[in-house]
């Protein structure tokens, strides 16, 4: 990569974010408008990303980046192979049309600079994922698709149900974020490699560690919870809360797709292997079935799409697990096939609602005359998700059957789900499709008309290109699917399947998939009525279980917090000491120091003896004290007994430093105690006195016998040789003292003075409260 395409390459990351900044005012002067020249930032990206299709279609991987942190391998760097292109056409040529459609869908809502913001927010952090080669840069986009995604479902926050959808995902999405990290941090001490593009040629290691299983499990954690594998798949239609170009955008064809990127990124990786095989295509056919028997249930538009994206996304995980000959070839197809049709579908079901009023099924029907631009996009995004030739969705599913077929009971099991989950999903794409616009006209809340073009136009593209790319799937394959098959499994894969039926097993399974969806739509409401029965009796999900774990989590915190912040200082006091002693006293023990205690030290001299007997006796007064202000200034005494120790032992620095904080200490002291009732000192009976006392003894052993030990150790002069040395050569300063203090310490000593004026200005305003009051 040249120096001139890398800075290109890293300003169409950045374009998105930049774009932004500029969308909220940019609307304020144009209106709905603004989506026109908003739509040219991620069409630019489109076509610069698109000329490197022609190295990446020759198998070639364009590397690039900055260095960021280079003494700990940390960069700003890029992977552009047939996967993260194949991702980032999507991202970029789909969002081009989402912000158009954007543009008719939010006209005159007074947030729509705002939402415009949001979503090419999301549309730089989408991109900087699927293109990070950092691990690092992986999982901060990662967790700014969750952060943004979080803005856009709640943007209607006035809405309870919209901050619930948004939290909600957030808090999933976002909880296995760090199971990510924690995943790639151990793949980073298997192999210390921190760059996928290093990390490739390491499989055999990540295989063959000890830690595979774990960080399989936290990988998955990360993966699943962003694809919305069941259990973790409820906050996916729940997140249909959001607009309509929110569901297109992020639920259909990017944000909900990142964890199936991130296992068709590390396929190679940690792919080929028992656990793999068995764990992918497990909850993957798990979520199909889940998803697609949810989704007749359904009399939302968008939630029956909502649903089949869960499905489709099953669907996906189960293929890049499965592991047999054609399923990584039927992965990428369908990746492609789905996006398409998804966002075009969305879009239908936004339109249809936009300008009826409604998006319920039941309450919608002969909108075909009314709006036949939009039947069409409708039904021709239909053909191509019920798998009809010559659909690029049609190229999918057949390659499904194919990598999918078998004799044994595994194939035969996932064969079956394929066959269940597709055929319910034929039924609701025609549902979808077909009963709005078909039948009599029904009367709709808003009179029935077609939506403006920049309505209409997102939907039909994505319908239009199923249909090309499919008709021309010789030149798709060789530019788009075959890099990107070849990415996934890590080796070069050659796709050749073409819209003509092919007559074998795959074909005759795609019939079968045929006839249960239209049995499905031919008593479409017969299965919804069963299907609602069946949720209805089960009662629970794991919808209400996350509501049930919130509750229990805020139960517990409260609990929690009234066990450890009760609001006594005594107790917080008697706490925090209480660590310290433990903190103390239990190493030794543990590492078997207790036999080796420190010694007092011989031949003390009389005169620093009679200064510790001095503190002693200081000591007693305080104890002895009939009165608090009395034992304030005998506890003067200790902090004059250290200061003079330090004169004795040759620092007068030191030593002024303490008897000036001594006597401040004194002094203000005993000037706030004069605002309090100088009542005896203590009160309280024996048995109450004793466990404070024995955790004085305690903490004042644990010092001495810890200081003790320190001065018998060997001295280290690494750092007084420093800075004698360097005292008066940098720092031009003969008094080391001050140096350390002023220099070298110059940050922490600011902060320690900002620390005490910070307290100062809270004792006068108490000072003044409290004179107030009087």
């Amino acid at each position: 990569m040249t120096p001139d395409t890398m800075g290109l390459t890293f300003f169409a990351f950045c374009l998105p974010f930049l774009g932004a900044l500029v969308a909220p005012a940019l609307t304020r002067v144009l209106g709905h408008n603004a989506a026109w020249p908003l739509a040219l930032i991620p069409l630019a990206i489109f076509f610069h990303f698109l000329g490197f299709n022609v190295e990446v279609a020759r198998g070639e991987v364009v590397t690039g980046g900055y260095a960021w942190v280079p003494a700990y391998n940390v960069s700003f760097s890029w992977l552009i192979d047939g996967l993260s292109l194949a991702f980032l056409l999507l991202i970029s040529g789909i969002g081009t049309l989402i912000v158009l459609y954007s543009g008719g869908y939010l006209k005159g809502h007074r947030h729509q600079g705002r939402f415009f913001s949001f979503i090419l927010m999301f549309m730089g952090s989408m991109l900087g994922l699927v293109a990070s080669d950092s691990f690092l840069m992986l999982f901060i986009f990662w967790e700014l698709t969750s952060i943004t995604s979080f803005l856009l479902i709640g943007f209607d926050h006035a809405r309870e149900a919209s901050r619930r959808a948004a939290l909600q995902a957030l808090i999933v999405t976002g909880g296995g974020g760090l199971f990510l990290l924690a995943g790639l941090l151990l793949i980073w001490n298997v192999t210390d490699v921190t760059q996928l593009s290093l990390l490739m040629s390491f499989g055999a290691e990540v295989r063959a560690s000890p830690f595979y299983l774990s960080i399989l499990f936290l990988i998955l954690g990360g993966a699943f919870t962003k694809s919305a594998q069941f259990p973790f798949h409820f906050w996916l239609p729940n997140a249909m809360e959001a607009p309509t170009p929110v569901s297109a955008y992020l639920h259909s064809a990017t944000m909900v797709k990142a964890g199936v990127y991130l296992l068709m990124r590390l396929n190679p990786v940690m792919g080929d292997t028992a656990a793999w095989e068995t764990i992918l295509p497990a909850f993957g056919g798990l979520t199909l079935l889940v998803g697609a028997v949810l989704a007749i249930r359904q009399t939302d538009l968008k939630l029956m799409l909502a649903y089949t994206t869960v499905a489709s996304l099953g669907l996906l995980v189960m293929l890049t697990g499965f592991g047999s000959e054609h399923a990584v070839a039927a992965a990428a197809l369908y990746l492609v096939a789905h996006s398409l049709f998804k966002g075009a579908l969305f879009m239908v079901a936004g339109l249809v609602d936009h300008e009826t009023g409604t998006r319920d099924i039941t309450k919608l029907g002969g909108l075909r005359r009314a709006m036949p631009v939009t039947f069409l996009a409708a039904v021709l995004a239909a053909l191509s998700m019920g798998g009809l030739p010559p659909f690029f969705g049609f190229l999918a599913k057949e390659e499904v059957y194919a990598a999918l077929a078998g004799g044994n009971i595994r194939a035969i099991a996932y064969t079956a789900a394929a066959i269940i989950g597709n055929g319910l999903m034929f039924a609701i794409a025609f549902a979808v499709a077909l009963k709005p616009f078909l039948g009599p006209p029904v009367e709709t809340p808003k009179h029935a008309h077609e939506g403006p073009v920049l309505l209409w136009i997102g939907p039909m593209l994505l319908a239009v290109k199923g249909l090309v790319i499919g008709l021309f799937s010789a030149t798709t394959h060789v530019l788009l699917t075959s890099p990107l098959a070849s990415a996934i499994a890590g080796k070069p894969e050659t796709i050749t399947i073409s819209a003509m039926p092919h007559f074998g097993v795959a074909f005759v399974l795609s019939l079968a998939t045929i006839a249960v969806g239209v049995l499905v739509f031919l008593s479409l409401d017969k299965v919804r009525t069963a299907v609602d029965g069946l949720v209805e009796d089960i009662g629970w999900g794991p919808d209400k279980g996350f509501d049930q774990a919130m509750r229990g989590l805020v139960r517990l915190s409260s609990a929690v917090s009234r066990l450890t912040q009760p609001g006594l200082m005594e107790i917080y006091m008697t706490a925090t000491f209480i660590v310290i002693a433990l903190a103390l006293l239990v190493p030794p023990f543990v590492y078997g120091e207790w036999p080796r205690l420190p010694v007092w030290p011989a031949n003390v001299p009389f005169h620093e003896l009679a200064v510790m007997v001095l503190a002693v006796v200081g000591i007693g007064a305080v104890l002895a004290a009939e009165n608090r202000l009395t034992a304030i200034v005998a506890l003067g005494i200790q902090g004059f007994c250290v200061a003079v120790l330090f004169l004795l032992f040759g620092a007068p620095d030191l030593a002024f430093t303490q008897f000036m904080i001594e006597t401040l200490s004194v002094v203000i002291l005993a000037l706030v105690m004069t605002r309090l009732k100088l009542t005896p000192r203590d009160h309280r009976p024996l048995r109450e006195k004793i466990p404070d006392a024995v955790i004085a003894i305690a903490c004042g052993l644990g010092f001495s016998l810890y200081l003790l030990k320190v001065t018998q150790g060997r001295f280290d002069t690494a750092l007084t040789d420093f800075f004698n040395l360097y005292s008066k050569t940098i720092a031009h300063g003969a008094n080391v003292v001050n140096v350390i203090i002023v220099d070298f310490r110059g940050t922490d000593t600011l902060g320690e003075i900002a620390v005490v004026m910070v307290t100062g200005l809270a004792i006068l305003s108490i000072v003044r409260i409290r004179k107030g009051r009087a």
